[in-house]
């Protein structure tokens, strides 16, 4: 991986044919998606139950870029390694998950994988003040993590212009998690994120079989928010 701030959209294959996965993952970064992000759900940290390691590990063959894992999960450091040998790029774990989030980058970096943290949308920006050092990646929640579908909360704008400005120029990118669509991108990339997790707003309108609408659906994310960002004129 290297590092730039253009807009990249990451399909959240919480959206997904769950019995296509493989294929899904594929159909995506044919259409034009950039990551392919994978939503980890344990049933204690978060009201759902997704997947696991062994599902990261069988999909990993059909991504060709960014596998793009985030942890919804506590605690987090039992399931690291199992994560990094399934083929994670970017391993995310909420700052919220454990008592000794410095302790978790570290064994993050350890693996070999790049080391994200994830704020809900209650934690304040301050969270990840003195761990900077130790990441690539903040994932700013807008929404209650847990379910896809739901509604943007616009209260976390604030927030990613603050960790914009704590950034400053460290190779760190900011990813939002929930409600993105054309009408919100915009409103994120302009306080300055580049990286955007979309599940519904990606895969409405396709299937394996017809995947020309998921490439569309990027395409109206991407330019929204290139626009905001004055890539596009």
């Amino acid at each position: 991986m290297t590092f730039d701030r253009s807009i990249k959209i990451a399909p959240s294959i919480l959206a997904a044919d769950f019995a296509n996965f493989g294929a899904e993952c594929a159909a995506v970064e044919k259409q034009g998606a950039d990551w392919v992000h994978v939503d980890v759900m344990d049933g204690h940290f978060v009201p759902n139950i997704t997947f696991g390691p062994a599902t990261c590990a069988a999909i990993r063959p059909h991504i060709a870029g960014v596998m793009d894992v985030h942890l919804m999960i506590a605690p987090a450091d039992p399931y690291l390694e199992g994560f990094a040998k399934a083929g994670a790029d970017i391993l995310t774990v909420h700052a919220e998950a454990g008592p000794h989030l410095h302790r978790s980058l570290q064994m993050v970096r350890n693996l070999g994988c790049r080391a994200g943290v994830a704020l809900n949308p209650a934690t304040p920006a301050s969270a990840v003040e003195y761990v900077l050092d130790r990441i690539d990646l903040i994932c700013v929640m807008t929404v209650n993590p847990g379910f896809g579908g739901q509604s943007f909360i616009d209260s976390q704008i604030e927030k990613v212009r603050q960790l914009r400005a704590m950034i400053g120029d460290r190779p760190i990118h900011i990813e939002i998690d929930g409600g993105m669509t054309p009408d919100t991108a915009p409103l994120m990339a302009a306080a300055g994120a580049d990286v955007l997790v979309a599940g519904s707003a990606v895969f409405k309108g396709g299937s394996v079989t017809n995947p020309a609408p998921y490439g569309e659906n990027i395409r109206a994310i991407r330019d929204a928010a290139e626009k905001a960002t004055g890539v596009l004129v």
